[in-house]
């Protein structure tokens, strides 16, 4: 298949290029920078668009940034998608756009209430994808991903991985949570099904591992990675929480939102997209991507 994908020189962009390419799929990248819509193949297979302005975890973004990125760009590239030959339109949202918080698990028929400027701008793009007629013979699948993680990634597990490397015992570990995850190579493997498997229906899928770890879990297997028995250092959540708070006034690695990142209950269900591609279960445990995720930041 000819794939067009936007955002190719980002960390899931470079490392789902790679692996459609090892699955025979020629792949071009597309910059929506300038002058864009003449480079476009409107006879390409598919359009996966990754092209977006991430969470900005210091809060210092400006919220009209968001918009014009995650939503008014997305809606020009659908428009052109509309009126091409391509047959089949990936929008990689985020589970964001569903839910900021959740304590009961995250599906999709979950009531939207995203709160930040950047659930809200991926929310909106969705709404106006979905509210357009598709032509027949296409396909629009809007992909929720939770946190992903794999070899290169420069994320909060990066940040776990410097602290346990340093033999810092963990200091939350009086936090009890449960969060899935989502590695690279689960990622790339379900877009890969989803191509191939013309059966698969339009809609929005939730990505997630198959399993979800608690935050003290995530040190284990850091540690396991790292041939090392996991440290702990019980300190209380009020002093956390103070501490954070500082950090959310000057410039410091722990601030509120970093702990939430860290601590909050966030599991995410995957089984509509295994569902829809007659799957029982992904490639890599949640357990085993992150080991591979680990030893990549060891070996560099």
């Amino acid at each position: 298949m000819k794939i067009t994908i936007t955002g190719a020189s980002g960390f899931v962009g470079q490392n789902l290029s790679s692996y459609l390419k090892n699955n025979h799929h020629s792949i071009e990248s597309l910059s929506l920078r300038g002058n864009w819509l003449s480079k476009l193949d409107k006879n390409a297979d598919a359009i996966i668009h990754l092209a977006g302005k991430a969470h900005d975890l210091e809060n210092v973004s400006d919220e009209s940034e968001y918009f014009k990125i995650n939503r008014d760009l997305t809606i020009q590239l659908f428009y052109e998608f509309l009126k091409s030959e391509v047959k089949d339109f990936f929008y990689f949202s985020s589970v964001k756009a569903g839910a900021d918080t959740a304590d009961n698990t995250i599906d999709e028929e979950i009531v939207p209430n995203p709160l930040t400027p950047y659930g809200k701008s991926k929310f909106e793009a969705e709404q106006y994808l979905l509210a357009q007629n598709l032509p027949e013979g296409k396909r629009l699948f809007i992909v929720r991903p939770c946190m992903i993680h794999g070899p290169g990634n420069k994320g909060n597990l990066n940040l776990l991985y410097k602290v346990v490397e340093k033999g810092i015992p963990w200091p939350l570990s009086k936090f009890d949570n449960s969060r899935s995850f989502l590695s690279i190579d689960n990622l790339s493997y379900l877009v890969q099904e989803m191509l191939i498997n013309k059966t698969v229906k339009s809609g929005v899928y939730n990505f997630s591992d198959d399993q979800f770890l608690s935050t003290n879990q995530l040190i284990i297997a850091i540690n396991k990675a790292l041939e090392r028995k996991a440290k702990f250092l019980p300190i209380p959540k009020g002093i956390i929480q103070a501490v954070a708070k500082v950090g959310d006034i000057i410039r410091f690695p722990l601030n509120s939102e970093r702990i939430k990142k860290l601590t909050e209950n966030y599991v995410v269900s995957n089984q509509k997209i295994k569902l829809a591609l007659g799957i029982k279960q992904l490639p890599l445990s949640a357990e085993e991507g992150i080991i591979k995720t680990i030893k990549s930041f060891k070996q560099n």
